[in-house]
């Protein structure tokens, strides 16, 4: 189930919330529980045992680190993650590395692998796995003690607004609210409002947009020219964040309306100056995750400038790893990776860093080129796109226009969408309005959004959120 479809936002959420707030206070983590559990079984099916077996063995692991001596405590912390680590290698990556080891077979002669198993990848896993890995350290490191039993562990590890793409809510952020939390007019007006900004940007933008970038990556390299390629890319790009940035605002709207506060993931990226920048704005939850439980780990910058390097190329590796069982990923992460080791070199070695509007505009556009891996399916797509979007490619033989997918309609959405990842939005908020006229606003706007993305819902059928299959 997703949110951007009429089975949600017409069946599910009615009869949820209206059970949720009749219910007393004692019965709503229970009811969180079971609707998470059904919200995830009807798009996973079988495989919501997964989930489960995820539940058990990290809050049992958890409480064993809690109450173990050290250094057995360490031996138990690194049993659950690799356990973790496991699950997330069988479900994502066998198929990844039995085509690497067929490849490896079939250019020694070594003869020809049977087709990879087929292996149903549980939806969301990457971000549960995580989450349940920072909860498994956050117990070791003593900064938060294990839920009180396996209920609430199994509420917060199975929340239905976050469960399968995010934000990475660690249990720490929510745990105060797990047990009690505040419910009233302001709250559910600030989640409906945020809630019904994330459906519009991802039907509204992210979904119409999508149409013209799809269009683009599926060209042949005969009929790809240089302007068709740069459409594309812009389309995508946009279209990324508004899927992926109105799915967390989505989620946490939802949070909101049950009373709990989510972190920010998204903070208008593509106005960075730097991409040291663009990852302190882009995915944040993620980028944090990394940052504490990976780079910090490693040495982060306190060992030299090498090492430093190192760590990051490694942190990025797993990055692009982590986003999808391909090669294509891997360039991604790697890219990312060096990019932020060129600032830094430029940085300790010359004192500068990119800023102003030249530097939004280079990072903007480097950052537009590595979207080129991530879309792709396969390698040499992204080469021939890259080469397409110099003038590199072969001589065009089949042409249909640039001007034939740039529509009144798709012109108004691609305005639309670059005014609102560039705009500086912090700027209205220094507007004065009593409580009032915002809640009256935010609740008209909600509206607005809702209804012309119910229209759009009904006249096509919606695409899934580009972060699911992660």
């Amino acid at each position: 189930m997703v949110f951007s479809s009429q089975l949600f936002l017409y069946g599910f959420m009615p009869v949820f919330f209206s059970l949720y707030y009749l219910l007393g206070e004692r019965w709503r983590n229970w009811l969180i529980l079971a609707a998470s559990l059904i919200f995830y079984s009807v798009g996973a099916g079988s495989i919501v045992v997964v989930l489960l077996l995820s539940v058990i063995v990290n809050q049992y692991v958890a409480v064993r680190i809690h109450d173990a001596p050290q250094p057995r405590r360490l031996h138990l912390l690194w049993v659950g993650i690799v356990v973790n680590l496991a699950g997330l290698a069988f479900y994502k990556y066998t198929d990844f590395i039995w085509n690497l080891a067929s490849d490896f077979a079939a250019s020694w002669s070594l003869g020809k692998l049977p087709p990879a198993p087929a292996i149903p990848l549980p939806i969301g896993i990457s971000f549960f796995t995580f989450q349940a890995i920072s909860y498994l350290a956050d117990v070791y490191q003593r900064v938060i003690v294990p839920a009180q039993g396996y209920g609430e562990f199994a509420v917060y590890h199975t929340l239905f607004p976050q469960l399968v793409a995010g934000p990475i809510v660690r249990y720490a952020e929510v745990k105060a609210e797990l047990r009690k939390r505040r419910v009233d007019e302001a709250v559910l007006t600030e989640g409906a409002y945020r809630f019904c900004l994330g459906l519009g940007k991802k039907i509204i933008i992210a979904d119409n947009l999508g149409t013209v970038a799809d269009a683009m990556f599926a060209l042949p390299p005969t009929e790809l020219g240089a302007g068709h390629a740069w459409l594309g890319l812009l389309c995508y790009t946009l279209q990324i964040y508004f899927d992926f940035s109105g799915y967390s605002d989505m989620a946490i709207g939802l949070g909101r309306l049950l009373g709990l506060h989510f972190p920010e993931n998204f903070d208008q990226p593509y106005r960075s100056a730097n991409i040291t920048e663009f990852w302190r704005r882009w995915h944040m939850t993620l980028s944090r995750w990394f940052r504490d439980y990976v780079y910090i780990p490693l040495g982060g910058n306190r060992k030299s400038s090498l090492r430093t390097y190192a760590n990051l190329w490694s942190v990025f590796f797993l990055c692009g790893l982590w986003h999808g069982a391909g090669l294509t990923f891997v360039v991604w992460g790697l890219y990312h990776g060096s990019l932020l080791v060129i600032e830094r070199l430029a940085h300790s070695l010359w004192g500068w860093r990119a800023s102003g509007a030249l530097g939004v505009i280079t990072s903007f556009l480097l950052v537009m080129i590595g979207w080129v891996f991530f879309r792709a399916a396969s390698l040499e797509q992204a080469v021939h796109y890259l080469k397409a979007l110099f003038g590199l490619g072969p001589a065009i033989v089949g042409y249909r226009g640039v001007a034939a997918y740039l529509t009144p309609d798709m012109i108004f959405y691609l305005a639309v969408g670059l005014f609102f990842a560039f705009m500086p939005l912090e700027r209205f908020e220094r507007l004065r309005f009593d409580r009032t006229a915002v809640m009256a606003s935010q609740l008209a706007l909600s509206f607005c959004s809702l209804a012309y993305a119910t229209l759009l819902l009904a006249a096509n059928s919606f695409n899934p959120f580009i972060y699911f299959r992660f």
